[in-house]
């Protein structure tokens, strides 16, 4: 069994822009976003190595939400139908522009095989933990090529084998669909048997071309996403809602190197730091977003490790850090008005401090790919 919120495109000057706009909009005329910003999402997806899965649901809204309503169904090596046995209801709530963090429950630390436990760094990031028994429920056992879908609706007392459908389900709706329903998509050799296929980024996302982003990697939605896809797409492009990164990488140094553990082999991390909080632009604009309205950073993600940040005279010093929390560099900016930053060349995401003048900070994720 293959087990496995994008790399975020930060442009503060932008994201302040379309936070504004949606927040001056919103006040002339709700009915005009009616559809946006009003049902929850998915805003992370993780599939990793063994029994790392997890699923982020983001709340856009200014009310707690419920979760108790609302259901998950994994769709199978192109399974066109599901039922009740590849659910489960969620429970809990989601506060006002928060996040809440499902993930597989595996955590048993002496367990092996298919029930093999979760890493520690993933259950810390999470809230609840869901299908413990496969036999039970199989909803949270995907790989790269199942399809999941958030719903609304009440599975409780209906039998397993019952297909999820409006007509079985009370008050069944589609609140989010990621991959695509009833489709198998190939892995790297074009073959769609078995379960090492997943979506990729060269079209038509199924054959298998392209760079596998559904397998290993997790998904983040993008800022500028306001709501679910409730209609089952015709092609799944990832990347036209998602940025990605991979789920497990290596530890490195303060100089960038990859460190080893005491049987030679590279000592590898989970890279799902990202999980526990969803930037998007429903939700409203803090004090420091609009202290910062100006400065703007680029390219995100970043190719060869190097950003630059415009319109920084209030910065008057800049901390990075690799994903594991660890220093990279800190220096001083002299109040310089353009900066250019090397975060390294190791592919993984950087979090970026910016130290101002008044006391306060801005902090921002970077990703190297």
């Amino acid at each position: 069994m293959r087990c496995s919120k994008v790399v975020k495109r930060t442009n503060i000057y932008y994201h302040f822009y379309m936070k504004k706009l949606l927040l001056v909009f919103g006040l002339i005329s709700s009915a005009a976003f009616a559809q946006d910003c009003s049902k929850i999402f998915i805003s992370e997806y993780v599939e990793g190595w063994s029994n790392n899965k997890s699923l982020e649901i983001y709340n856009p809204t200014n009310t707690t939400i419920n979760l108790s309503e609302y259901f998950i169904t994994r769709y199978s090596n192109g399974s066109s139908t599901a039922t009740v046995k590849n659910s489960i209801q969620l429970s809990g709530t989601i506060a006002p522009y928060d996040v809440i963090v499902a993930t597989l429950d595996k955590r048993v630390d002496t367990a092996t095989g298919q029930e093999a436990p979760i890493w520690d760094s993933l259950e810390a990031r999470s809230n609840i933990f869901l299908s413990p028994d496969y036999d039970i429920s199989d909803a949270f056992y995907w790989n790269g090529n199942d399809a999941v879908l958030l719903a609304k609706g009440n599975l409780t007392g209906l039998p397993a084998s019952t297909l999820i459908s409006a007509a079985n389900v009370p008050s069944f709706a589609i609140i989010d669909v990621f991959g695509k329903i009833g489709e198998n998509p190939a892995d790297a050799s074009g073959s769609s048997a078995g379960n090492n296929g997943a979506w990729s980024t060269q079209f038509p996302y199924s054959s298998g071309t392209g760079v596998l982003i559904t397998q290993d990697h997790s998904m983040i939605r993008k800022s500028t996403v306001l709501k679910g896809v409730t209609v089952n797409p015709s092609f799944f492009n990832g990347l036209a809602e998602f940025d990605t990164i991979p789920a497990v990488t290596y530890l490195t140094d303060s100089n960038g190197d990859t460190l080893v553990g005491g049987s030679g082999n590279p000592i590898q991390f989970g890279n799902w730091f990202t999980l526990g909080s969803h930037d998007c632009n429903c939700t409203p604009l803090s004090v420091d977003e609009v202290k910062q309205v100006e400065m703007s950073i680029y390219p995100n993600p970043t190719n060869d490790g190097i950003i630059y940040v415009k319109n920084a005279t209030e910065v008057k010093s800049v901390s990075i850090y690799n994903s594991l929390g660890q220093l990279v560099q800190s220096f001083n900016t002299n109040a310089a008005s353009n900066l250019t930053l090397k975060l390294g060349e190791n592919r993984g995401v950087y979090i970026v401090r910016f130290n101002q003048n008044d006391g306060n900070s801005i902090t921002k994720r970077v990703v190297v790919k």
